[in-house]
């Protein structure tokens, strides 16, 4: 049976009309976690596989692209049959699959690309491509089930930090991006200069409950009056230079003191711009997404300051606020549902902008 876009987009108005309910597989390659999950309705998750490769990276301080790759090789196909198990959904009653193509690695990315490309010619079912910022903002979807646009998004993560006015479903007007270092980069960074290990954000965040946020004043960069963009490898250098000179002077360092002084410094400058943003676009609603929303202070401190302007404030839970399949099906519902459809040419975009 050939692939027809005009046939499948057919297909699509039909089912929608019918008022069934709509059953996507999503599938997540673009870094270091393999993941695949069956979403109902863009937001009841049935199953929601995720084979992590953390501890295989360990050991390298950061993931090394082309073994990503050939662990996405191993484990793809015997994650899809356990998604499949444990939803109870067969594939021939999959209403379509969306895949992350971008941004990302771009071997990963195809690990995941090719296998849904396949899937989508040998069921004949609608193949949507992901941007995986736009499956991070989704992921709160599935968190709050009465959630819609418009609302304020900061996506943060090893990758990625942007602030983002998100307007309708998958419609995003990007305020501010970061300028160097993204923020979870710079988590991981200063958390392998404090001997701490990888994944940094995890490590930093549970030193700095031990440790005084204010034992140490590093530096808040706010950029010029107005500017929602974020920079972060200022605040990197402030603190580097820190531990060299106590390493100079034989001076102690408290790694918790260090690790909470830094966290909060970044969590101030993302907090304050998240709020003001929201401020300014005259919506009520933020919300957190992207691994650094699972950060506490992060979580609690956009909290705080919502509060204080009546603004309601919310966060996926941990596991989806990590690359996750659930959250590109939630992202690929509001797809489908626009026939937004891609043919087989798609391919792997690493650098796709958002908007």
């Amino acid at each position: 049976m050939n692939y027809s876009i005009e046939q499948i987009k057919k297909e699509i108005t039909e089912k929608i009309n019918t008022g069934k309910d709509i059953y996507l597989m999503g599938i997540e390659t673009s870094c270091d976690e393999t993941s695949v999950a069956i979403v109902k309705n863009g937001r009841e998750v049935l199953t929601n596989q995720i084979y992590s490769q953390i501890d295989i990276h360990k050991k390298f301080g950061g993931v090394v692209p082309e073994v990503a790759s050939r662990n996405h090789l191993k484990k793809i196909s015997y994650i899809i049959e356990e998604a499949v198990k444990e939803s109870k959904v067969s594939f021939n009653e999959l209403d379509g699959i969306a895949v992350t193509y971008g941004p990302g690695l771009v071997g990963a990315l195809l690990v995941g690309l090719s296998t849904a490309k396949a899937m989508a010619f040998g069921l004949h079912k609608p193949l949507i491509g992901v941007h995986h910022i736009d499956g991070h903002i989704s992921a709160n979807y599935i968190e709050d089930s009465h959630l819609e646009p418009p609302f304020i998004c900061l996506v943060a993560s090893g990758g990625h930090s942007h602030l983002v006015y998100v307007r309708d479903y998958g419609k995003y007007e990007i305020l501010g991006r970061t300028r160097d270092d993204a923020a979870g980069e710079a988590f991981d960074k200063i958390a392998r200069a404090l001997g701490l290990g990888y994944p940094g954000g995890p490590l930093i965040d549970q030193k700095a409950k031990e440790g005084n946020p204010y034992a140490i004043k590093f530096p808040r960069a706010y950029l010029e009056e107005g500017s929602y963009d974020f920079s972060f490898s200022g605040l990197k250098s402030s603190v580097l230079n820190y531990l060299n000179s106590c390493k100079m002077r034989g001076e102690k360092i408290v790694v918790e003191d260090v690790a909470a002084s830094f966290q909060q410094s970044v969590v101030d400058v993302l907090a304050h711009k998240t709020i003001k943003a929201a401020i300014e676009k005259k919506v009520d609603r933020v919300y957190l997404a992207g691994g650094v929303a699972s950060n506490s202070a992060l979580r609690e401190q956009v909290k705080k300051l919502a509060k204080k302007e009546a603004i309601t404030a919310g966060y996926p839970s941990k596991i989806l606020c990590t690359d996750n399949a659930a959250m590109i099906a939630a992202a690929g519902y509001y797809q489908y549902k626009k026939r937004n459809i891609a043919d087989l040419t798609l391919n792997a975009v690493p650098n796709l902008k958002l908007a």
